[in-house]
């Protein structure tokens, strides 16, 4: 069977191991930033922050004849009041696994500490992102299917607004502790500030890195069951240019010759 197929207009490329689903993840996403640059002065892109990104961004880093100075940066979430230093804010992790390493242009960090109210802190990066429309994601999905910070029960298909705060579901904050991001639950945020579905649709492109057992049940609703907010991963099948990445372990008990 070839390791790679379609669901609706979701193509999913699987790797027989982690490291091969990184290196086919990471080789898409610098053909997919060589080809902007190739049209446009330059690019804007998001990134998320989780450990099931960590090997695809460290490949990225290492590839050649990227002009990263043409390059925005953004990422798609944060927590909500996190000491500004404490290892698990988003923006801290990326900064260690991928801004730090490479010459971008502009970085977008979401910092609610820098604004009076954590929904001013949204309505700033709404704005940002207004500024300099995104033309690639790269993305995870957790385990209760959720995009970036939006869970079920809060996520929204038709949302208005582009960034917003939330509350986090228990299961999406124990996953974090299963990440080994945070030590026990009660040391994880309720509230988050994220971008929200509508917007990281309006992405030309989505590259979606989904690795690991914990995942394989996320990985199954969202390319079996019905399009729905219930599993929000699912809404990347309506997607024209996206592509999911899996590995051995996350791969979805389904028959893909029907596929």
């Amino acid at each position: 069977m070839s390791p790679s197929w379609q669901v609706d207009r979701l193509i999913i490329r699987s790797g027989a191991s982690r490291s091969d689903m990184a290196k086919m993840a990471s080789l898409d996403l610098a053909g997919t930033l060589r080809q902007l640059l190739a049209t446009k002065d330059r690019a804007s892109v998001m990134f998320a922050a989780a450990p099931s990104q960590q090997d695809t961004l460290a490949l990225l880093c290492q590839e050649k004849d990227i002009d990263w100075s043409r390059i925005t940066a953004f990422h798609m979430d944060e927590y909500i009041g996190l000491e500004t230093g404490h290892m698990a804010r988003f923006a801290n992790w990326l900064d260690r696994h991928l801004f730090s390493h490479l010459p971008f242009g502009t970085v977008h960090h979401i910092e609610p500490h820098r604004f009076a109210s954590p929904e001013a802190c949204a309505a700033d990066y709404a704005r940002r992102l207004a500024d300099e429309p995104l033309d690639l994601i790269c993305l995870g999905v957790g385990i209760n299917g959720h995009l970036a910070f939006n869970d079920p029960p809060e996520a929204r298909f038709d949302e208005k607004e582009a960034v917003k705060v939330v509350t986090l579901a228990q299961d999406c904050r124990v996953q974090q502790v299963e990440d080994e991001c945070f030590a026990e639950l009660a040391d994880v945020p309720q509230r988050a500030i994220t971008v929200t579905i509508p917007a990281l649709l309006a992405a030309t492109s989505m590259i979606c890195v989904v690795p690991g057992a914990l995942k394989k049940e996320a990985v199954t609703r969202m390319l079996t069951g019905p399009v729905e907010e219930d599993c929000p991963a699912s809404i990347l099948r309506t997607h024209n240019q996206a592509r999911l990445y899996i590995d051995a372990d996350s791969m979805p008990d389904i028959d893909r010759s029907a596929a």
